[in-house]
């Protein structure tokens, strides 16, 4: 195993990805591990069991199909470890309840994914956090947001549905000074494209629903966590007995396999879409951090590794009673474009953004916001679908 992990350690994304997350020599020689569904796990006598002195002791607390998965996980971010969790969402609320405690002050990004901003605004505040959120563009500048009792700091980039960029380094570096931890939701680059823990984030989150899965049918989110707060994230996931399940685990392991090839599928297209939807005369403005027009462009392109399949797009209207009928015209016309939540999948989606949540970071006045995720489909088709959704709003 040793040997195995020297020669990835040198190896191309590809070859890792290939190769990551499982020993055939552990199972026989079958090229993957297998799919262990457990929950009793037996012990061989009353001492062993007594000390817990064997790996695994009960199926909450993994499998050799979810380990595989997490060591996966870990070579990807470069992490001290990683927990399964049920869902995108549920990534993100265990870290905060393993972190939170009443009393203490959470910052949480304006531009956050809505149903994380949802639980933070009910849950957390029910439990006595103190929640206050800050602009994605603030930077070093969230020095002057902490408080005495500040203790989490949380991140997305780029940002749910208007794709804001953020300084990921220096955030982290002005919460690190206070002794906050700081978490991200990295669920848009993937590890392959953005790795938060090499700039300063404590717990990597991810929607392993998205692009891992790549398919649109498995639910799972993953967090990492550096050597420091491993133990802390560890023992919350265990007290409040969330886990993966080994079937879903398989799936995503199967999908890790092919996730680079599709990410550069995704993101050829999808910056080719982007560009294109920059020239049409019913776009108002795109909002893709790779494209050079794009206000966090910079930051993207020196933190960032590559782009993914999701971005946004501002129909041009009139006045704004246009709004709505115009986009509902626009996505009711589209064939190839599935009308759909969540996206890393192959097929193309698209949806009208609500920003009504939003306290900082408010709607763009100058027409709706239309999120699309390019699939795997060939472009032509695709922007030949959005020509039709473009006349048909027009036509309103």
């Amino acid at each position: 195993m040793k040997d195995r992990k020297e020669l990835l350690a040198g190896a191309g994304t590809d070859t890792r990805l290939c190769h990551i997350g499982y020993d055939p020599s552990s199972y026989h020689g079958f090229v993957n591990p297998p799919v262990v569904h457990a929950s009793t796990v037996l012990f061989p006598n009353v001492k062993t069991m007594e000390t817990r002195g064997q790996k695994y002791t009960y199926g909450t607390r993994g499998t050799p199909t979810t380990d595989a998965l997490c060591e996966a996980i870990d070579e990807l971010e470069g992490s001290a470890g990683t927990i399964l969790v049920p869902s995108g969402l549920a990534a993100i609320t265990v870290p905060f309840l393993a972190f939170l405690s009443p009393g203490d002050h959470a910052l949480i990004v304006d531009s956050v994914y809505s149903p994380c901003r949802h639980f933070c605004d009910t849950m957390l505040t029910r439990l006595g956090v103190e929640v206050e959120y800050y602009d994605p563009t603030v930077g070093a500048g969230i020095e002057a947001l902490i408080k005495p009792n500040t203790r989490l700091v949380h991140t997305e980039a780029p940002a749910s549905n208007t794709f804001e960029m953020q300084d990921i380094g220096a955030i982290s570096a002005a919460a690190h000074r206070h002794g906050c931890v700081v978490t991200m939701d990295n669920t848009w680059a993937t590890p392959l494209y953005f790795r938060p823990l090499d700039f300063g984030v404590d717990i990597s989150m991810h929607a392993a629903t998205k692009y891992p899965s790549g398919h649109s049918d498995i639910l799972m989110g993953t967090v990492s966590a550096n050597a420091k707060h491993w133990q802390r994230l560890q023992e919350a996931n265990i007290t409040l007995g969330i886990c993966g399940t080994p079937d879903d685990s398989y799936q995503i392991l199967r999908g890790l396999r092919t996730m680079n090839l599709r990410l550069e599928h995704h993101n050829r297209s999808a910056l080719s879409v982007a560009s294109w939807l920059e020239g049409h005369r019913d776009v108002a403005r795109v909002l893709h951090p790779a494209l050079p027009s794009f206000p966090g462009h910079e930051i993207w392109k020196r933190d960032f590794k590559g782009a993914s399949g999701i971005f946004s797009f501002v129909l041009a209207v009139d006045e704004p009673t246009q709004f709505k009928p115009k986009a509902r015209a626009f996505l009711d016309a589209l064939r190839i474009f599935g009308l759909g939540y969540s996206w890393g999948g192959y097929e193309s989606l698209a949806v009208m953004v609500n920003l009504d949540d939003r306290r900082i970071c408010k709607a763009p006045t100058d027409g709706p916001v239309i999120r699309l995720q390019i699939g795997l489909e060939n472009v032509e088709d695709i922007v030949a679908d959005l020509e039709g959704g473009f006349a048909a709003a027009a036509a309103i």
